[in-house]
């Protein structure tokens, strides 16, 4: 991921290196159509929330030490909404000044960060999952709305239920991943209901009842893409194409997961280069 220098800015190495990231990834499509000013803030948050991701996700570092990295974060956030010199902060500084772009949403992230730092999150209860893909997705999602142009109750709801659905891909399509370094996000409710014991991460992987539970979440997530197409549906004012193929290439995504279903073994689902071709011809076609 891309490492600001000393003085807090991301240098051009730093974003040939981002570009090369994001290229591999669904979004790229989507950033390209997006103006100048509108591509280079949502370059800024993709690379805030990597930095931060990175420090929470680096299982090397012990947790006090990956705490302080995030505090310091928290700092320089609070730094540059008060005037201060931003630090590290200063990468996001002209998309906050151009774009409106709350405080607390960084803050989110970071809150979203602190939560897989303190302790392995083992089978979360459903309402400390939905808190974490609100601080983790949604506060992500509440920074781009207002890059794309939207702003109201329209936005806020766009970025409430595409970040819950992407979030709860990510989780079904990661939870081998997330088991090998000791995470899992699947909510405790759903394990008892389909009668599975405790909440190893290995074990709970392993238990051929995660499929019922997997279903589960997937049938949430669907009803959250569901609603996040109905906004976008509606047109509102702004550069939908993004949100757009996130939304058609992550619910594609997760059919396909649910065809191939969560018994082991398991393969990791990804769409096609064709198939993303046409989701990007599709999506583009009704903007």
């Amino acid at each position: 991921m891309a490492r600001p220098d000393r003085g807090g800015r991301v240098t051009d190495d730093d974003r040939v290196a981002l570009n090369g990231q994001i290229s591999r990834s669904s979004f790229y499509a989507g950033m390209r159509v997006l103006p100048k000013a509108e591509r280079e803030a949502m370059f800024a948050v993709y690379a805030y929330c990597r930095a931060v991701d990175d420090i929470a996700d680096d299982i090397d570092r012990g947790r006090s030490d990956r705490a302080a990295a995030l505090a310091a974060w928290r700092g320089d956030i609070e730094a540059l909404y008060a005037g201060g010199p931003p630090g590290r902060a200063s990468m996001v500084a002209d998309a906050v000044a151009h774009f409106g772009l709350a405080k607390d949403d960084f803050l989110a992230v970071i809150d979203g960060m602190d939560m897989d730092v303190a302790a392995d999150i083992r089978a979360p209860d459903v309402a400390t999952l939905d808190l974490y893909c609100d601080r983790v997705a949604s506060a992500v999602g509440r920074l781009s709305v207002r890059i794309f142009g939207m702003t109201g109750e329209p936005a806020i709801a766009l970025a409430h239920h595409l970040g819950r659905a992407l979030q709860l891909t990510n989780i079904l399509r990661d939870i081998d991943e997330d088991a090998a370094i000791g995470r899992l996000y699947l909510p405790r409710e759903h394990l008892v209901a389909h009668g599975i014991p405790g909440d190893d991460p290995l074990l709970v992987a392993a238990d051929p009842a995660i499929d019922g539970v997997a279903r589960d979440l997937a049938a949430l997530a669907h009803k959250h893409y569901a609603h996040a197409k109905a906004i976008l549906a509606e047109s509102p004012a702004g550069y939908l194409f993004a949100p757009r193929l996130m939304a058609g290439v992550y619910s594609k995504t997760l059919s396909m997961m649910e065809q191939s279903g969560w018994h082991r073994p398991r393969s990791r689902i990804k769409l096609s280069k064709a198939a993303l071709l046409w989701t990007v011809i599709k999506v583009g076609l009704l903007r």
